[in-house]
């Protein structure tokens, strides 16, 4: 993975300034994560969380509906350590934001 080729997810491409930004993270990094909860059609609120960042990866999800074998949903992954010592991940969806802090 260079750092000029998007992350791909299941059904779109990670922006290219959040791939370069993630592709660019070295673990042990201070890290802001930002993501948007929804409930509804129209309320909205941010949920935002700090750590210190592992790693980067895919998760292969396996939907439990019948599909073709080579139909897998796989999303980009965001590991880190948050500051009470819990290790945690998330998902990247479209309006993810992760930033450097510090």
């Amino acid at each position: 993975m260079t750092n000029t080729t998007p992350l791909r997810s299941a059904t779109r491409t990670v922006s290219p300034e959040l791939s370069a930004r993630l592709k660019s993270l070295r673990p042990g990094e201070r890290i802001r994560i930002t993501q948007t909860v929804r409930i509804g059609s129209t309320k909205t609120w941010p949920a935002v969380v700090e750590g210190t960042f592992r790693h980067l990866n895919y998760l292969r999800t396996g939907l439990s509906t019948e599909r073709g074998p080579d139909d897998d949903v796989i999303v980009v992954v965001v590991h880190f350590t948050k500051d009470n010592g819990e290790m945690s991940s998330i998902t990247l969806d479209e309006a993810t934001r992760v930033e450097r802090v510090g």
